[in-house]
């Protein structure tokens, strides 16, 4: 297995530097965006509208060679919009199931938020299985399978917010941020490009990755850093500041994350630093204060810090 872990990391740098020639100076969105992908998770953008995020989804993909959907989240848009119909074909005297745009390896649910929830809770069971089951069948969808679900945090005119369990389908939550000074001289000196236009070679197969998220399970986790992780949790649970704390699909999402990170440094093994590093991209999206406002950016800060400062009281196993 040693060897196989020592062959994924250059294969790793290789996807990332491909990503990253065409998302300009953010190496680290692209480092969780990958581990995202070992972990089989679902990832939930958010930030302003023009920061990179459909690019972001679209590289990926392309470096990969996988197949690529974005649907626009509308309010009037039903779930078989979505996931597909079954369609009386006259010629067979039978039904037959015409695909919806799910069925691909990676999907940008772009302001996933404008939809409503009927709509929304029809992306329930294929992130969590993989799988759309329409009139009594099953049908699965690509592998790998990855959601990317893009909101904006300030406009909120014509939104319905998502409820915690579609939060909780979502492996991680990123925001892209603003680009330093000298890469959006960059961006400005390369001009306007269409994400669909974006030159981006496949680097890696699809069936490598899915070697790959195999390949996360084996990660070993000490004893130590496994009773660590769940003190972090707990912690969460008995914060005053929050409603309520992170569940065990919560607890398990971190383990996953730190396993994947693990691997994506080319290790066999968890350190406290995978845990510590994915808390907040894994957890912060899963918590919610009592003092809940309207302002989600002061929200998720506040979060945050408090995050923060549960790590700095729990000693950590070295």
């Amino acid at each position: 297995m040693v060897s196989r872990i020592a062959e994924v990391q250059p294969q790793l740098d290789k996807l990332g530097e491909r990503m990253g020639s065409v998302i300009r100076g953010k190496p680290e969105v692209i480092e969780n965006v990958l581990i995202c992908l070992l972990g089989k998770g679902h990832l939930l953008l958010e930030d302003l509208p023009g920061m990179g995020k459909t690019t972001l989804a679209y590289s990926l993909a392309r470096a990969l060679d996988g197949t690529f959907q974005r649907i626009q989240f509308t309010s009037d848009l039903l779930p078989a919009d979505v996931l597909g119909v079954s369609v009386y074909n006259e010629k067979l005297k039978d039904f037959e199931f015409k695909q919806g745009p799910v069925f691909a390896n990676f999907i940008l649910a772009d302001e996933i938020n404008r939809t409503t929830p009927k709509t929304q809770s029809a992306l329930l069971e294929v992130m969590d299985r993989g799988k759309v089951s329409i009139d009594g069948e099953t049908h699965p969808v690509g592998r790998p399978f990855m959601v990317f679900a893009t909101q904006n945090p300030v406009d909120f005119e014509g939104t319905f917010a998502l409820p915690d369990s579609q939060m909780d389908r979502f492996f991680m939550r990123l925001a892209m941020g603003y680009p330093d000074e000298r890469d959006e001289l960059e961006i400005l000196e390369l001009g306007h490009r269409h994400y669909d236009n974006i030159e981006a070679n496949p680097v890696i197969s699809l069936e490598t990755v899915a070697e790959w998220q195999q390949l996360v399970d084996s990660i070993f986790v000490e004893p130590s850093l496994l009773n660590y992780l769940l003190k972090v949790v707990v912690a969460t649970r008995s914060e005053s500041t929050f409603q309520c704390g992170i569940s065990p699909r919560g607890a398990l999402s971190l383990k996953l994350a730190a396993q994947a990170r693990a691997l994506y440094k080319g290790r066999g093994f968890v350190v406290p630093e995978d845990i510590m590093s994915m808390l907040i991209p894994v957890c912060g999206h899963r918590l919610k204060t009592i003092s809940h406002g309207s302002d989600p950016v002061e929200e998720r800060r506040r979060i945050e810090s408090i995050l923060s400062h549960l790590l700095d009281s729990i000693p950590v196993p070295r």
